[in-house]
């Protein structure tokens, strides 16, 4: 029987891992140039973590499990509750603004399709402890940075932002009472991926009349912050939320990532956990799922019994990254081979212990370097160092002479082996 990999789960292979690993740097370089400090948690946590965050239904989409003491766990769908926990067991120690990263491996009962996995890596950046927009537009930042970092322009993927207060008040300024809130804020989440038609439909499955439609249609279709106030005039903190997107556009604009951002009140976030500015970011022709997602979530620290915290932020997984950037062409020409600085070759067999002598002072130095295990022609010898995505290949002719060859340029110049040992073995200086 041949065994295989679970449905929606990959296999990292080295090719795979190499660009699992080029992601992951990149999402670590930027959060670190941005002020924040990278945490973690365990993998698994007790259920009722992410059905106090999420609510029952929650346990339908993730992997649970009970322990042999008959503990109800479950594996990791995300890892925001994990923070909260984290932060509420030391909030009074913990500095403010508290600004975390994470890349952590997360599991969901997803039904696998092109872009949504199982299993897969997520980024995620939060700000906690501050109530200020700033903390907001910082993270939304740090979002455009790092789709500046991997060569996305504005032209290929924008931050769509929206406001859940303000969707909030147009909800109630048509109507709606507040029993059937959190039902329409799931529906117009939905109105993007839909018809008008279906759109239409499914707000009066859930009681809404035409009139309310077409009038949330209008404030949805809002182009800027100045029709936005006259869509929602007189409706109750729908200033003071205008005030806020207002602010927040401003420093976007300010700290350079204005061109990446646009107004967009179609964007809701289906969690109910939000509680203010909500972003999501996509590829401008929206053929692929959300890249990104996130926003403010004030009361999650309280829903988990800590004190009433500010807190915003977002999470990115590497599927659907991963697919955009492969569509796109930004993936490096180095991520298709493995990369080594030196392969080191000997001219003939007698001259295999130099070939271990300088590997191991190579690697020493600090440089990547490695050799064939067959004792063979110097030609066969480049073609495998060729194949392992070697810079250069250092061929020993004697105990006294080397040659060094430029593998992309074919260029060779030969050097004693002390000015070799002088020039390449020395110990490299860490970054």
């Amino acid at each position: 029987m041949a065994f295989q990999g679970v449905k929606g789960t990959r296999d990292f292979y080295p090719d795979v891992m190499r660009l699992r690993n080029w992601i992951s740097d990149a999402w670590r370089r930027v959060s670190l140039r941005n002020g924040f400090e990278e945490y973690d948690s365990p993998i698994f946590e007790y259920l009722d973590l992410f059905t106090a965050k999420s609510g029952q239904e929650i346990a339908e989409q993730l992997f649970s499990l009970t322990d042999r003491g008959g503990r109800n766990l479950a594996i990791r769908p995300e890892i925001t509750p994990a923070l909260a926990r984290m932060v509420n067991a030391r909030i009074n120690a913990l500095p403010r603004p508290i600004k975390w990263f994470s890349v952590p491996r997360l599991c969901r009962a997803e039904n696998p399709q092109k872009g949504r996995l199982r299993e897969f890596f997520q980024w995620n950046i939060d700000i906690i402890g501050s109530d200020d927009v700033l903390a907001d537009a910082e993270c939304v930042f740090v979002a455009v940075d790092f789709l500046r970092e991997v060569g996305l322009s504005p032209t290929e993927v924008q931050v769509r932002i929206g406001s859940r207060p303000l969707t909030v008040a147009a909800l109630r300024g048509c109507g709606v009472g507040d029993d059937a809130i959190d039902k329409a804020l799931a529906v117009l989440d939905k109105r993007a991926k839909i018809s008008d038609q279906e759109f239409l439909d499914a707000a009066r499955k859930i009681g809404m009349d035409d009139a309310q439609v077409q009038a949330i249609m209008r404030f949805q279709d809002c182009a800027g912050v100045a029709e936005l106030r006259r869509a929602v005039a007189g409706a109750e903190g729908a200033g003071e939320a205008c005030d806020k997107l207002e602010r927040l556009m401003a420093c976007l604009q300010a700290m350079g990532a204005g061109d990446y951002c646009t107004l967009d009140l179609r964007v809701v976030r289906g969690l109910a956990y939000y509680t203010g500015v909500v972003y999501e970011v996509f590829d401008t022709g929206q053929d692929l799922r959300a890249i990104a997602g996130g926003g403010r979530y004030d009361n999650l620290l309280a829903v988990l019994g800590g004190p009433q915290v500010g807190a915003t932020g977002f999470g990115m997984g590497d599927v659907v990254l991963g697919i955009l950037l492969e569509e796109r062409g930004k993936l490096p020409e180095t991520l298709k081979a493995a990369s080594l600085d030196v392969f080191v070759i000997d001219d003939r067999p007698e001259l295999a212990e130099l070939v271990f002598q300088t590997v191991g002072a190579l690697r020493r130095a600090g440089r990547a370097a490695d050799f064939s295990y067959k004792r063979q022609n110097v030609g066969k010898q480049l073609k495998e160092a060729n194949k392992r995505g070697a810079r250069q290949a250092v061929i020993i002719k004697s105990a006294d002479l080397v040659a060094l060859k430029d593998l992309a340029t074919g260029e060779q110049a030969e050097m004693s082996m002390t000015e070799f040992q002088e020039k390449y073995c020395s110990l490299v200086p860490k970054p």
